[in-house]
């Protein structure tokens, strides 16, 4: 099994220890995903209710604070991550602690969105949910498949946007050029469509890595493991969504 999501590797389900209090279902894994998604609604609605007040009010210094503790909070969601795929067995905490976080990073950064083009997030939110499912029908009736030339082409490009994100870093740090790769020409458009699909593309291995777990009776705590591993491709798929409407928008 291999999956392009970074926390749901090959070997996840199979080199998980038993823990002893049953094993995962289907219904618990999407209960914890529920649980998850409304931990980070929750922070991400406080904090664009808290930057909206703010701006509101012309309070500069309030907005940068919170600008920063959502910079603050984007560093500690990628550390958690890191923590949550290296010590599954904690996940039960570092996956709603990563939600949390990741909750005040998105609230903020979608807001800077909203304030440059109004209506882009009902936009970016009804898109990726839009995605989600008809994938998911697609992935339930067979129409695409996980097969294991899927699963490769699916790692391969992810891996490649992986790659393609250092080198833009990097470039930037530098001072070189690079900007094509994220203004509103052709060639920018080009480039967050791919990354929208591979985006979406990996909604489907992350599904059949599920299945698989419920399958092979994974260890319970690792229902809130496919659940992280869902919600970190779908907050990437509206990440990039949202990033493809400015974009459009722009122009």
């Amino acid at each position: 099994m291999r999956s392009g999501n970074p926390v749901l590797n090959a070997n996840t389900f199979r080199n998980a220890e038993a823990a002893g209090d049953g094993v995962m279902t289907l219904s618990g894994t999407i209960n914890k995903t529920g649980i998850l998604f409304a931990l980070l609604l929750a922070t991400a609605g406080y904090i664009w209710w808290q930057m909206s007040d703010a701006l509101y009010a012309a309070d500069t210094a309030r907005v940068q604070t919170l600008y920063i503790i959502a910079g603050i909070s984007a560093l500690v969601g990628f550390v958690l991550a890191l923590v949550t795929a290296f010590a599954k067995r904690w996940v039960a905490v570092t996956a709603p602690a990563y939600a949390l976080a990741q909750g005040f990073f998105l609230g903020a950064t979608s807001l800077s969105f909203e304030q440059a083009y109004p209506g882009i997030v009902v936009q970016a939110v009804g898109l990726t949910f839009c995605v989600f499912f008809t994938l998911l029908v697609a992935y339930k009736t067979g129409i695409i498949k996980a097969t294991e030339n899927f699963r490769l082409g699916v790692f391969a490009a992810t891996s490649g946007v992986a790659l393609f994100y250092l080198i833009s870093i990097v470039l930037r740090l530098l001072g070189i050029g690079g900007t094509w790769m994220h203004d509103s020409g052709p060639v920018g458009i080009l480039i967050s469509l791919v990354i929208v699909a591979i985006a979406a593309l990996n909604l489907v291995l992350d599904f059949d890595f599920i299945e698989t777990g419920v399958e092979d009776q994974a260890p319970k705590y690792m229902e809130w493991y496919g659940a992280f591993g869902l919600m970190v491709t779908l907050v990437w798929l509206y990440l990039e969504i949202l990033r493809l409407l400015a974009k459009l928008r722009s122009r």
